[in-house]
């Protein structure tokens, strides 16, 4: 594993912080962000790593510049899959492989709730399928 950035790679840290947060502006998400910034670069230059180019991780730097999501990615994709899978099994109410795919997708959400309960999340939030279509709105 690398310990500094390629010399291709002479992008400046601030230009990097910039774009981070433009294209949280934007809507991308941590992860989408990192794949943007190896693709696309910041000014025609890629940037392979955004931790080794700033010394900080998109989230690090999205904190610092109050542009961070009001939920953590991974839990709104689970939120996401929980309200397709959901409408999907209302429609379907045979398919009990997706039913059961619905119980195990809500048993990770809960788990995750339960992690993030008090730094990410507020201390009494709990998850529901009203509560997760009102969040995602």
């Amino acid at each position: 594993m690398a310990d500094e950035p390629p010399e291709w790679s002479d992008v400046d840290e601030d230009a990097i912080e910039e774009r981070v947060v433009e294209l949280a502006e934007q809507g991308f998400d941590p992860s989408q962000i990192g794949l943007k910034l190896r693709d696309e670069g910041v000014q025609g230059t890629p940037v392979p790593d955004v931790s080794l180019a700033t010394g900080k991780s998109v989230t690090e730097i999205l904190d610092e510049n109050d542009a961070r999501a009001d939920i953590p990615e991974d839990l709104r994709n689970l939120m996401e899959k929980a309200i397709r899978l959901r409408e999907h099994v209302d429609e379907n109410g045979q398919d009990h492989q997706n039913r059961r795919a619905l119980q195990n997708t809500e048993s990770k959400i809960r788990r995750l709730v339960d992690y993030y309960r008090g730094d990410e999340l507020d201390e009494d939030f709990t998850y529901s399928y009203d509560a997760a279509v009102d969040l995602l709105e």
